[in-house]
């Protein structure tokens, strides 16, 4: 369930975003990538990679909309999920999580855990230096 903080800088509530499963993920990748959308169609989609019944499709539905990442119209019939979060917003919430879990918080031993282990592209490395430089100046811009 969603529950209400406050954002300590400048002391106005903030939404938390509701904490999803990786099952719920699968559901919310449908429906960011084109909605509203009815059961059916949800079904239809993740019926080509996910090994799941129309039940189990329909109960992901109603408990991401128990926690307020989805929503529906209740005029139209069938009824046509919507999401209510971003995955932008979902992406950097579990971002964080997974940082504050697995290396408290610290990124540099992320970034080296991942640097050791994938192959980077001169692009990809050339972009990352790019980011890093630009989150390094004080006014944070490029």
């Amino acid at each position: 369930m969603i529950t209400n903080v406050i954002n300590r800088k400048e002391n106005i509530p903030v939404k938390q975003l509701p904490v999803i499963s990786e099952a719920e993920w699968e559901v919310m990748k449908v429906l960011w990538a084109g909605s509203p959308l009815t059961a059916g169609e949800v079904i239809d989609v993740l019926a080509g990679r996910m090994d799941w019944s129309p039940k189990t499709v329909r109960t992901l539905l109603n408990r991401l909309v128990a926690k307020e990442a989805a929503s529906f119209d209740p005029d139209s019939r069938p009824y046509r999920y919507f999401p209510l979060v971003s995955e932008e917003e979902c992406q950097r919430a579990e971002t964080k999580s997974f940082l504050q879990r697995i290396y408290s918080g610290s990124f540099k031993p992320l970034l080296v855990n991942f640097l050791k282990e994938e192959k980077l592209s001169q692009e990809e490395i050339a972009e990352l230096r790019k980011l890093l430089d630009e989150t390094s100046r004080p006014d944070g811009r490029g």
